[in-house]
C-alpha cells in the first residue's frame, strides 16, 4: 500500500468575514503551508470591506462590543493548543487571552475616562464624548507573532474602529489562524481584515487610500518606509500612529493610548431646561 500524501493547507486571506485567495493568485510557502499573497487590489477590497462595516460596528453599544471581544477571548482559549502546535510558545497564547479579555473590560469604560461634563459660563450643558476614527490601517509587529497581533488589533477595534491589517510576511500563520478565531466568533464581517504577504506591497496602497482615516506603523522598523507611508498618509490627513521602538513592550501594561490615539472627541452643546 502506497504511503499517504497529507493534503497541505493553504492559509488564504480574511476580507470581510470570508477566506478568499489573493486576485493575483500568489502564494508563497512558510513552515510547509501555502500562504496567499495579498496584492494591491486586495487591499482595496479589504478596505471597501472594513468601510462597509464602519457603520454597525460603530453603532453597536459599547457593552455589545465588549461582549463581542470577550467571546473573541473564549474562542481562542479554546484553541491554545493550535496555536502552540504553530510554534506560539503556550504562555504568549495565554497572554494574548489575558490581552484581549483587558480591552473588551475597558469597551464600556473609556467614555467616562476620556469624554466627560465640560464646565462652561453660560445655560448650557457642555459635553464631550469619543467617537470611532472609522477605518484603520495596521502594520502588525513581526514578533510576538500573536501577542503583538492582538495588542495593535484589540485597541483599535474596542473603541468602533475597523481596521485592516498586514500581517508580519514571516509569521503569517499564527495571524490566519487568529482570523480563524474571528470567523467563528461573533464579531460581524469586515470589522478584522487580513492581508497576508509583503508590507512594501500592500501597505503603501492603504497608506495613499482615500478612504482609510488613520494608520499605525508599529510593525514598520524600516525608518525610510515609515517616512514613505507617512507622506502618502498626509494626502488626507491620516491621523498616523508611529511608536517608538522602546514602546514596544508587549508584556508590559498597555495602557490606554492605544485605543485614544484612534479616537475622535465630538463636543455638543446643549441649553439647559430645553
Amino acid at each position: 500500500m502506497s504511503e499517504r500524501v497529507a493534503v497541505r493547507k493553504t492559509y488564504k486571506l480574511f476580507i470581510g468575514g470570508k477566506f478568499p485567495r489573493s486576485e493575483s493568485g500568489r502564494s508563497y510557502l512558510v513552515q510547509d503551508s501555502n500562504v496567499s499573497l495579498a496584492s494591491r487590489k486586495d487591499a482595496r477590497d479589504a478596505v471597501v470591506a472594513a468601510r462597509a462595516a464602519v457603520k454597525g460596528w460603530a453603532g453597536a453599544t459599547a457593552y455589545n462590543r465588549g461582549q463581542i471581544l470577550y467571546r473573541v477571548a473564549e474562542m481562542l482559549e479554546g484553541r491554545r493548543e493550535q496555536f502552540v502546535a504553530l510554534g506560539v510558545p503556550g504562555d504568549e497564547v495565554d497572554a494574548a487571552v489575558d490581552r484581549w479579555v483587558w480591552y473588551a473590560g475597558w469597551s464600556d469604560k473609556l467614555p467616562q475616562v476620556y469624554g466627560g461634563a465640560n464646565p462652561v459660563a453660560g445655560p448650557y450643558f457642555n459635553l464631550s464624548a469619543p467617537e470611532p476614527t472609522g477605518v484603520v490601517a495596521v502594520v502588525a509587529p513581526e514578533s510576538p507573532a500573536l501577542l503583538g497581533l492582538v495588542s495593535v488589533i484589540a485597541p483599535a477595534i474596542v473603541t468602533g474602529n475597523t481596521v485592516v491589517v498586514a500581517t508580519s510576511p514571516t509569521q503569517p500563520l499564527a495571524a490566519v489562524t487568529l482570523a480563524e478565531v474571528l470567523a467563528t466568533s461573533d464579531l460581524p464581517g469586515g470589522v478584522v481584515n487580513l492581508l497576508t504577504g509583503r508590507i512594501t506591497e500592500t501597505v503603501p496602497a492603504l497608506a495613499a487610500h482615500m478612504d482609510v482615516n488613520a494608520i499605525d506603523l508599529t510593525g514598520v522598523t524600516d525608518v525610510e518606509l515609515a517616512v514613505e507611508l507617512e507622506v502618502k498618509a498626509a494626502q488626507n490627513l491620516k491621523r498616523v500612529l508611529r511608536p517608538a521602538p522602546a514602546d514596544h513592550d508587549w508584556s508590559a501594561d498597555p495602557g490606554i493610548t492605544r485605543m485614544t490615539t484612534l479616537l475622535e472627541t465630538k463636543t455638543v452643546w446643549h441649553p439647559k431646561g430645553v
